[in-house]
């Protein structure tokens, strides 16, 4: 089931964040994400964040107009469709939808890719100097 989150969601939403940054960016510092921690935990009460709960949360999605600032899923969660249902869920009210993924993530530009996603710029991310691509999809 995939619901809008709540505030009593958001110490889980962020042990997600945390742990799933870290284990996919083994090219960038892990301090990086602890320091960032509470920017981004502050950043997510002015988003639209939606959890796919089954009794438990295993992943999110969290959304500003059409950016999607981060698809999260538990490691033991990943790879069986949860993120998929979610980008169906927000392109189900989305015309356009919008993304950075760093170039070396290359499992979540596959998984983007597969979700009809496209590459439409290449930029140096400031704070870390990775590669990242901007990704779009739009409604056919």
């Amino acid at each position: 089931m995939i619901r809008k989150a709540t505030e009593n969601d958001l110490n889980t939403i962020m042990n997600i964040w945390l742990s799933v940054n870290i284990s996919a960016h083994n090219f960038i510092p892990e301090e990086y994400w602890h320091n960032h921690f509470e920017d981004v935990r502050t950043a997510i009460s002015s988003a639209e964040v939606y959890v796919f709960e089954n009794g438990v949360i295993k992943g999110f999605a969290g959304l500003v107009e059409n950016y999607i600032a981060g698809i999260f899923m538990k490691e033991e969660f990943q790879s069986k469709g949860i993120g998929g249902k979610l980008i169906h869920f927000l392109q189900s009210f989305k015309s356009e939808l919008v993304l950075n993924v760093y170039e070396q993530n290359k499992n979540a530009v596959r998984f983007y890719e597969k979700q009809g996603f496209q590459i439409s710029q290449r930029n140096i991310e400031k704070e870390t100097g990775q590669m990242e691509y901007q990704m779009i999809w739009k409604k056919a």
